[in-house]
C-alpha cells in the first residue's frame, strides 16, 4: 500500500478504532511503547483486524561518519512518538536496466518497490536510503495493547542475492496472513547491502554488516516484541534466499545464543551460498573508491591503513557509488565487481563443513524448503521465451546450487539430532507460469506463503486451487512456529531422517493437482548420492 491510498487509511482508522486519547494526538489502542520509542500503527480497511507498524528503527542511522560501522542502539528517548504510516526506504540498491524475470511485468513487485521509476531503471533505487534500518511489524489488532495475549512470531529476513530487497516488496506482505490466521506475528527487516553492507574494507574492523544488521534487529525484536503481543521466546527466524543464507549464517555465527527458538531456510543454506575467497588486497572496495574520486595521490604509501581512503569514501554520496558500481556491471565489464559475504570466520566462515562436523551449530529445529525448478528463471531467454532454456543444465543446476546442499544441510544437522522438517513447492499455476518451462521457480512460493497471488490476477486470475494450496502451506508453516518440534509432528509432518532407507519424510505441495503429499526423502534428495535422476517436474 503506497502513499496514495494514506489518507483512506488514516480515515479507516479512525471507523475502527474510535477516538484517541484525549490531548495525546494518537490512538491508543493502534499504539505501543517499546525501549526506543512510543508508535502508532496504522490499519487498512481491507484488513481490519490487522494492525501494521511500518517503519520502526532498529538502530541508528549508517550515515556520515557511521557509514561502514556495525549497526549502533538507537539513543533516542523512548518517550518519544511516531506515526508508522508508511513503509520505510529500502537501503541502497542499483536497479538493473538489464531485462530479466524478476524485472518484467510477469513479476513485479517481486524484487523491489522503485517509487515512480521502472523496475530497469539502470539507476539507483529511486525508493532507497542510506537511512534504512528500519522494521515493520504486523499484528492481529486484539495482541494491542497487550493483554494476556502471547503470540509466536515469524522473523522474515527477504532476499535478494545481498545487492537488492527489504521490507517494502508487494510479493511478501503478510497482511493477508495474519488477517487470515489471528494468532502469530509477522515482523520483516531492512539490512545494509551490496558494498554498504559487505565493504571489505581495509581499516575496518567488521566486514560483514548486513548480518550484523539482521542479528541488531533480532535483538530489538527480542527486547520489544512483548509490547506488540509477541512471544520473545518463540521467534522463528525465516529468511529467504540470500535471506536464508543469512539465516543459516545465524546459525553457525550465534550458535550459543541464537535467540530464535527454530530456523526456516527458504530457497538457500550456507552449502549453496558459495562463500568468495578471502580478498587481502582489498581490490573491489579499492577499485570503486579510484572510480569515484578517493584514488590515493600517485606514488603515496600513507594510506596502508585504508583511514584516508574509507574517509574519503564516507563524503562521497551513496548515489554514485551505487550507480557506479551497478552501471559498470551492466555495462558487462571486468574486473568483475561483487560485495558480498565477506569470510572472516567469526560472522562468515571458510569452511562451513568443518564447523558442522564440530557440532558448532544452532542446536534448534530447522524447515528447509526449495521450489521443485529453482534455477529456471535465472536464465532468462528473451529471443526463445517459447521453449525456454536448455533443461538438463537447469537441472544441474538445480541441484548443485540448492538441491544437494539442501539434502547436505540435512545430513549435518541430522548427525546432531537436529530435527529438519522438509519440503518442496511444486505447484505451477496460470498467474505465476505464463511459460510451461518455468516449473516451480525461485521465488515463485513467495506469494504462495505470503498469500499475495492476487498480485498477479492481471496476469491471469487466482486459482481456487491456488488458494488451496496457499492455506495448506501457511497452515504447515504456522504449526512450526507455534511450536517447533511438536507442532508438525501433530498435522502428520515428520523430521527427515536421511539414513532412513527411502530417504525420510518430504511434503510436496501443489503438484499434479494436489494440495500437499507426503513423498519419500529419496524422489528429491536420491540424485545427490547417485540414485536414480531428479525430477524438476514432479
Amino acid at each position: 500500500m503506497k502513499l496514495a491510498n494514506l489518507s483512506s487509511l488514516a480515515l479507516a482508522v479512525g471507523a475502527v478504532s474510535g477516538h484517541g486519547t484525549k490531548g495525546s494526538g494518537f490512538n491508543s489502542n493502534l499504539t505501543v511503547r517499546t525501549s526506543t520509542g512510543t508508535y502508532t500503527g496504522i490499519i487498512d480497511p481491507d484488513y481490519p483486524n490487522t494492525l501494521q507498524f511500518r517503519s520502526i528503527p532498529f538502530a541508528e542511522p549508517p550515515v556520515l561518519s557511521r557509514r561502514w560501522l556495525p549497526p549502533q542502539k538507537l539513543s533516542s528517548p523512548p518517550t518519544e512518538h511516531h506515526y508508522t504510516t508508511r513503509f520505510p526506504p529500502s537501503c541502497p540498491q542499483f536497479v538493473s536496466a538489464i531485462p530479466m524475470f524478476y524485472n518484467i511485468n510477469l513479476t513485479k513487485g517481486n524484487t523491489i518497490y522503485n517509487g515512480y521509476q521502472n523496475d530497469s531503471s539502470g539507476l539507483v533505487g529511486e525508493a532507497t536510503s542510506e537511512d534504512c534500518l528500519y522494521l515493520a511489524v504486523w499484528t492481529p489488532t486484539a495482541a494491542v495493547p497487550r493483554t494476556n495475549v502471547s503470540l509466536p512470531v515469524l522473523f522474515f529476513i527477504t532476499g535478494g542475492g545481498f545487492i537488492i530487497g527489504g521490507v517494502d516488496i508487494p510479493w511478501q506482505m503478510p497482511t493477508s496472513w495474519v488477517e487470515r490466521s489471528q494468532s502469530h506475528i509477522v515482523v520483516t527487516i531492512n539490512y545494509r547491502l551490496n558494498i554498504f553492507g559487505f565493504p571489505n574494507a581495509r581499516g575496518l574492523e567488521q566486514q560483514n554488516l548486513g548480518i550484523l544488521d539482521q542479528r541488531a534487529a533480532l535483538e530489538w525484536v527480542r527486547d520489544n516484541i512483548a509490547a506488540f503481543g509477541g512471544d520473545p521466546k518463540r521467534i522463528t527466524q525465516m529468511g529467504r534466499s540470500a535471506g536464508a543464507v543469512s539465516t543459516d549464517i545465524h546459525a553457525y555465527a550465534f550458535h550459543e545464543d541464537p535467540i530464535a527458538q527454530a530456523h526456516y531456510l527458504q530457497s538457500g543454506t550456507v552449502f549453496g551460498a558459495a562463500v568468495p575467497p578471502k580478498d587481502p588486497e582489498f581490490s573491489n572496495f579499492t577499485f570503486v573508491a579510484r572510480h569515484v574520486g578517493c584514488e590515493a595521490p600517485s606514488g603515496s604509501d600513507e594510506d596502508e591503513d585504508g583511514a584516508a581512503e574509507l574517509d574519503c569514501m564516507r563524503r562521497v554520496p551513496f548515489t554514485m557509488i551505487e550507480n557506479f558500481i551497478g552501471q559498470y556491471g551492466d555495462r558487462g565489464e571486468t574486473p568483475l565487481l561483487s560485495f558480498k559475504m565477506v569470510p572472516d570466520d567469526s560472522i562468515v566462515f571458510t569452511n562451513y563443513t568443518a564447523r558442522a562436523e564440530a557440532g558448532l551449530i544452532a542446536r534448534v529445529p530447522v524447515i528447509i524448503s526449495n521450489t521443485a525448478n529453482e534455477a529456471s528463471a535465472g536464465t532468462w531467454p528473451p529471443q526463445n521465451l517459447t521453449e525456454g532454456p536448455y533443461q538438463p543444465t537447469i537441472t544441474a543446476l538445480d541441484l548443485a546450487v540448492m538441491v544437494c546442499p539442501t539434502f547436505n544441510s540435512t545430513v549435518y544437522r541430522n548427525r546432531l539430532g537436529i530435527p529438519v522438517f522438509r519440503w518442496q513447492h511444486a505447484g505451477t499455476f496460470p498467474n505465476l507460469n505464463v511459460y510451461k518451462w518455468l516449473g516451480a521457480y525461485h521465488a515463485s512460493d513467495i506469494p504462495i506463503t505470503f498469500g499475495t497471488y492476487r498480485l498477479l490476477d492481471d496476469i491471469a486470475n487466482t486459482t481456487q486451487f491456488e488458494i488451496d494450496v496457499s492455506e495448506s502451506m501457511q497452515d504447515h508453516l504456522l504449526a512450526f512456529v507455534k511450536d517447533p518440534l511438536h507442532g508438525p509432528q501433530e498435522i502428520g509432518w515428520n523430521p527427515m531422517v536421511v539414513s532412513d532407507p527411502h530417504g525420510g519424510d518430504l511434503i510436496r505441495f501443489g503438484s499434479n493437482g494436489i494440495v500437499s503429499q507426503r513423498v519419500d526423502g529419496v524422489e528429491v534428495d536420491g540424485a545427490c548420492q547417485g540414485i536414480g535422476e531428479y525430477d524438476p517436474f514432479p
